[in-house]
Order: C-alpha cells, then sequence, then structure tokens
C-alpha cells in the first residue's frame, strides 16, 4: 500500500500550551481522510504542519514519499491547500487571482491561461472570470479557492472546515466537488466538526480531542463499535438525570448523559419498551447513530464545542 501521508508522534506547543500531543497515523494514496473534532482539538494545527506553515516541533512527518524537514519545497509543489480564510484578493479579478497565483506557482503564458479557462469553466465561473472576487457570493468564493489549489494538478488536496459557514446549496456543491476529486484519484485530506460531510466523504476518520488521536476507522465501523445499530434518545428536564441515569444503571444498559438528554445503546436483550417500560419523558426517539454520538461518548463532549486552534 503507498502512502501519501505517514505521521508518528507529531507534538507542537505554542507558549508551553499543548496542541498536537503524540499524533500518529498513516494515510493511503486515494483515501479521503478527515480529522474530526471540535474546534479547538488541535485539527487545523495539524493541517498546517502538513501544508508546511507551521514548523513540525516533535515527531516525524512525510508526505507522497519525502520528509517534510529536508524537501518542505518540493511537497509544497505537489499538493494543493485550501484553508479556512480563501485567501483570495477581493481587488482583483477572478481570472487575475488564478493567474498571479499560477505565476508564484511558476506557470507562465498561453499554457497557464488555458489550464486557468479549464478550471473555470469546470465549476461553472467562466463566465465570472471579469469579475472582481468582491462581488462574488461565498460560495462561488469558495469555488474559487478549490480550483485555485488544483492549478498545479497535485496529488494531495488539504482543505481545513471546506463547508464553513456555506449555505445548504453550497455545500452540496462542494461536497459532489470533493466526491469527484476522490473518484479521480487525488488524495485528499480535511478538517471538519461536521458529522454529515465527514460521513458522506471520508473513507476513514480519525477523531481528536484536546490534541490526541483518540480513535481512527471508517465512520461505519466507530458508529458500530460505540454504538450499534440504533440509540434510543431521552429528553427531559435536568433536574431528572440523576433518577433515570440510576435506573439505567441498575438495568446494565449503557448510556451517556449530554445536557438535557440521555443516550442509551439498545441490546438484543431489550426492545425499546421493555427498556424504559415505566420512563415519563417529554421525548423518546429511537434513531440510528452518528459520529458526533461516538465523540461524545468517548469524550463526553460534542463535536462543536471548543474553541479554533
Amino acid at each position: 500500500m503507498e502512502l501519501a501521508i505517514e505521521i508518528r508522534n507529531l507534538k507542537k506547543s505554542f507558549g508551553g500550551r499543548s496542541v498536537v500531543n503524540g499524533v500518529t497515523f498513516d494515510v493511503p494514496k486515494g483515501e479521503c481522510f478527515g480529522l474530526l473534532g471540535p474546534n479547538g482539538a488541535g485539527k487545523t494545527t495539524i493541517l498546517r504542519m502538513l501544508s508546511g506553515s507551521t514548523r513540525v516541533q516533535e515527531g516525524e512527518l512525510f508526505m507522497l514519499g519525502l520528509s517534510i524537514q529536508s524537501s518542505l519545497r518540493e511537497i509544497k509543489s505537489r499538493i494543493g491547500v485550501v484553508p479556512q480564510g480563501d485567501g483570495l484578493d477581493p481587488e482583483l479579478t477572478v481570472f487575475e487571482n488564478l493567474l498571479i497565483y499560477s505565476r508564484y506557482l511558476g506557470f507562465q503564458g498561453l499554457g497557464a491561461e488555458d489550464r486557468i479557462h479549464e478550471l473555470l469553466k469546470s465549476v461553472a465561473l467562466d463566465d465570472r472570470a471579469e469579475q472582481l472576487v468582491d462581488t462574488l457570493s461565498g460560495g462561488l468564493k469558495r469555488r474559487l479557492a478549490f480550483i485555485r489549489a488544483l492549478l498545479a494538478d497535485p496529488e494531495l488536496l488539504i482543505l481545513d472546515e471546506p463547508t464553513a459557514q456555506l449555505d445548504p446549496q453550497a455545500r452540496n456543491w462542494t461536497w459532489d466537488f470533493l466526491r469527484g476529486e476522490r473518484e479521480r484519484g487525488r488524495t485528499i485530506i480535511i478538517t471538519t466538526h461536521d458529522m454529515t460531510e465527514a460521513e458522506l466523504l471520508c473513507d476513514r476518520v480519525a477523531l481528536i480531542s484536546k490534541g490526541r488521536l483518540i480513535d481512527l476507522e471508517t465512520p461505519k465501523n466507530l458508529i458500530e463499535k460505540y454504538w450499534g445499530p440504533e440509540v434510543i434518545e431521552l429528553k427531559m428536564n435536568r433536574t431528572d438525570i440523576g433518577y433515570y441515569s440510576n435506573r439505567l444503571r441498575e438495568r446494565k444498559v449503557e448510556y451517556q448523559v449530554f445536557g438535557d438528554s440521555i443516550l442509551a445503546k439498545t441490546t438484543p436483550e431489550f426492545t425499546q419498551g421493555d427498556l424504559f417500560k415505566g420512563f415519563k419523558s417529554p421525548l423518546m426517539a429511537v434513531r440510528k447513530p452518528n459520529l458526533n454520538d461516538v465523540f461524545l461518548k468517548l469524550t463526553g463532549t460534542g463535536l462543536q464545542e471548543g474553541e479554533s486552534i
């Protein structure tokens, strides 16, 4: 199996605070790999080290078979990066933004212009080539940032929160676009705290909490491992949480408390009626578990919590 990324015991601190603490994982070529966790988990810092914008403090990091310590220039020529902030020049046109970036990459002349027009057409921006970037919607700016990252036809795409703050239509377009790039054989690594995004796009996800890797598997296997096919969710007054928790504990049922909710794992020994007979809850629902439920069970917090790091 040929690897696109190899990480061993990666560490990074800022001001004495450990942000990435001993993370180890591999990403095979052609895989869409997700770093999943709340803001503040260390995901963005890992991506910054992968893109070369933040120095590796401790550990080993190889990309496309090259050490980032000794071959950063070559690595940068073979990857495409889309940061959280698009980094576009709002006072230039769509075409000018891409032309300037292509020159930064070392592309000149008609070949560069042909490549730009080809990419603009591929994302239906060819009729906006002479439009100022500042006049584009958030979704169209994101499209422009994506194709800018593809100018050099990179082997590896690195995306930090690719659909953050996008409306549903732009988010769905982005998911279709990334699935297409994955089908073309491009390796993709994304950070997200969107469980739907991770389940739709990623072959495997690494769950990150407080700078540590807490598990790594396919979304389906993670959900099956920690919750099974169904969970029962009860919502209630917080003052009643202790009572219902004790009843579940007596019945040897796995559960997790989160805010005003209890999530309980169904088992073959109990049907819904048997398990919760006599429970008086304003809301009780049987549903399929998701990655947020997995993260909650492992850490006690949901994927939307924290501050960006």
